[in-house]
């Protein structure tokens, strides 16, 4: 519940202050009429990200036992990929961000409404595919979806209604510390999902070492437990671990952390 709660809000925030961005300056530059075409844009991305979900659950769904720890170690390990990337990117443009995207609306006015539209979309739907992914991968190492799909709900409504407050400048926070407190919230959560998804590869028989044990603790904790699918949920413990999984974890998670850290350090450093 809480790491999608995590994912759901820090991605729903990010496309909310997109949209924010986009319909304030339609306003400040007496572009009302192009609205429709925002929105229509926003809706095509947002159903895209649900029909992106859908395809995924289903396809999992479609498949045996053995295929189904295919298609889910390979997802996990590119839903990694990319949330770093995304990660690193958003810390490299979240400063640039609104001036990037008004110079996108002044460059779609020349060329129409169906530009206006385009921006919006390819905008929010980089989110939108970004978080589907990822809250997948995140859904199939626990045992149960009731925790993670309450976390999914509050998380958007979450961000949707902060979105709406600092639009309507009814709030004001540190979006700065949000994001690098976030980022690292969603490093951590993808150490947990690299390492589950390379034992769903382990287990097809992708990877060696699915029988070198770090340690098994099924007899004093259920892996269906409370605790243990929070645990999985959030940093990626499970109750039985490979050495495999075990050393991606820390390898990853030291490895990026520091970097994201010593990165957020040299900008703040940064001489103006």
């Amino acid at each position: 519940m809480l790491s999608t709660f995590i994912i759901a809000l820090r991605e729903g925030l990010e496309a909310a202050l997109i949209v924010g961005i986009l319909m304030a300056y339609l306003i400040k530059t007496n572009r009302t009429h192009l609205r429709r075409p925002l929105w229509i844009g926003v809706t095509l991305a947002l159903l895209l990200s649900l029909s992106l979900g859908a395809i995924l659950s289903f396809t999992s769904h479609q498949l045996g036992p053995h295929g189904e720890e295919i298609f889910a170690g390979n997802l996990a390990v590119a839903a990694v990929a990319l949330v770093t990337w995304m990660v690193f990117w958003m810390k490299r443009t979240a400063r640039n961000m609104r001036h990037e995207l008004e110079n996108k609306v002044d460059h779609a006015i020349h060329v129409g409404s169906l530009a206006m539209g385009i921006t919006a979309f390819v905008a929010v739907a980089r989110e939108g595919l970004e978080t589907a992914l990822f809250i997948y991968t995140n859904f199939s190492t626990v045992k149960t979806s009731l925790a993670p799909s309450i976390g999914l709900v509050l998380g958007l409504a979450s961000a949707v209604g902060l979105g709406f407050l600092i639009y309507r400048r009814a709030i004001s926070f540190n979006l700065a510390k949000f994001f690098k407190i976030t980022g690292v919230a969603l490093i951590i959560v993808a150490a947990g999902v690299l390492a589950n998804g390379l034992g769903d590869l382990q287990s097809a028989g992708w990877l060696p070492g699915a029988t070198t044990r770090a340690w098994n603790i099924d007899s004093w904790m259920a892996p269906d437990s409370f605790i243990a699918s929070v645990l999985s949920g959030s940093i990626g413990f499970a109750t039985t671990m490979s050495w495999l999984q075990v050393g991606a974890w820390a390898i990853y998670l030291s490895a990026v952390l520091s970097r994201y850290l010593s990165s957020a350090k040299t900008q703040v450093t940064k001489p103006a």
